[in-house]
């Protein structure tokens, strides 16, 4: 059974290795997770999955593994005689679950009561002392309460396993899916370079652990300046036209990278990078910076990164005069060798879907430009896109 779910997970894009599926066999054999579903959910999920991204691939994986597997509870039901797993039900009960039982005129009785009650139903019932239902002092329920009685259903009160991978809590960490802004900001964490800045206003404790021994113990307390990310991003987002359907996640990538970066520039250009770029976009026609100023004021150690979908008319990227919005002297191509050439990392970041590009011209122009450096605007993206940047 676990073989075949092995391999369950790898067709759903877990990458799982057998190290790891003997690890979970062995803490099996331990009892580690034992007789309960949720144990063994969470046991399996920690063992095999080793990033949390793929925590959505193995809730589908499990739930498709073990949904096949309940066809096999009439197999089960018509194989073991009914006398034995009475017997075995039996055995499992304390004297004071059996004086209980035997109060109500045995288990033969509970039984013939349970399906005589289950028959006369009509509905769903919460509360009450006789019905199926929910919540009440029925011996038959869930969530009740009553000294002699029948569980029907899961326990409300613990989250069973099957409610967690139909959930899909984690279908937002997927690697393949489109980001919010909690996942932008974790994949923006992997270009970090942290270093103090500013005033010594933050506690040192281990300088002053080790500073306090040093002094016979008299509290010498240290301070140090607050960490915080050292890296210098220079970012340009595409506006108008074709990324109005873009506008909302690139808010939130705008967002998480403000958080995320204390030295970050950020300019408007539409559809390509011509000789200027502008910083507000209600005064894009009257307020632009020239795109030489910006290269002449930022230092070649920032970060560049592109937001937009590349998708225009081919011209305006290989013509003078190729803009949509004003007569431009020189090529967008140009300009965009020139920035190439003063910064060592640019990137673009596309928000169409990967599979779409090869259809448009314009993008694959831009993806060569860049010499390949174009990663698409999901969370596997941009933790691409951030690794080439911190390299």
């Amino acid at each position: 059974m676990l073989v075949n779910f092995f391999h369950g997970l790898r067709d759903a894009g877990v990458p799982v290795t057998t190290r790891e599926l003997l690890d979970l066999m062995e803490g099996l054999k331990q009892h580690v997770a034992f007789g309960n579903i949720d144990d063994f959910y969470f046991f399996s999920r920690t063992c095999l999955v080793k990033d949390e991204k793929y925590f959505d691939r193995f809730d589908r994986a499990f739930g498709a593994h073990f949904k096949e597997l309940e066809a096999l509870d009439d197999i089960i039901e018509a194989l073991i005689p009914d006398d034995w797993l009475r017997s075995e039900f039996m055995k499992n009960l304390s004297e004071e679950d059996k004086a209980k039982i035997e109060s109500l005129g045995g288990l033969e009785k509970l039984i013939e009561e349970f399906k005589k009650r289950l028959e006369e139903q009509q509905k769903r019932h919460e509360g009450g002392n006789k019905w199926i239902g929910t919540g009440g002092t029925s011996p038959f329920g869930q969530e009740g309460y009553h000294p002699e009685g029948i569980r029907v259903g899961p326990n409300g009160k613990n989250n069973k396993a099957v409610k967690v991978w139909d959930k899909r809590d984690f279908k937002n960490l997927d690697d393949s899916v489109e980001l919010g802004t909690r996942n932008i900001k974790v994949a923006l964490r992997r270009l970090r370079k942290f270093a103090r800045t500013g005033a010594a206003d933050e506690l040192d404790l281990d300088d002053t652990i080790s500073s306090t021994a040093r002094n016979a113990g008299l509290l010498d307390i240290k301070m140090v300046p607050e960490r915080h990310n050292a890296v210098k991003v220079l970012l340009f987002f595409d506006v108008g036209g074709s990324m109005d359907p873009h506008v909302k996640v690139c808010e939130e990538l705008f967002s998480a990278a403000r958080t995320e970066f204390k030295h970050m520039e950020n300019f408007y250009f539409h559809n390509f990078l011509y000789e200027s770029v502008w910083r507000n976009n209600v005064r894009r026609h009257n307020e632009r910076t020239d795109l030489l100023d910006v290269m002449h004021k930022y230092s070649h150690d920032y970060k560049v990164v592109f937001v937009g979908d590349a998708s225009m008319s081919p011209y305006e990227i290989v013509q003078p005069g190729g803009s949509v919005e004003h007569w431009n002297d020189e090529a967008g191509e140009v300009w965009m060798r020139r920035l190439l050439e003063t910064y060592e990392k640019v990137i673009w970041i596309n928000p169409v879907p990967e599979n779409e590009w090869e259809y448009t011209q314009s993008i694959s122009m831009t993806n060569q430009l860049l010499e390949g450096k174009m990663y698409p605007l999901t969370l596997k993206g941009l933790e691409e896109g951030m690794s080439y940047l911190s390299k």
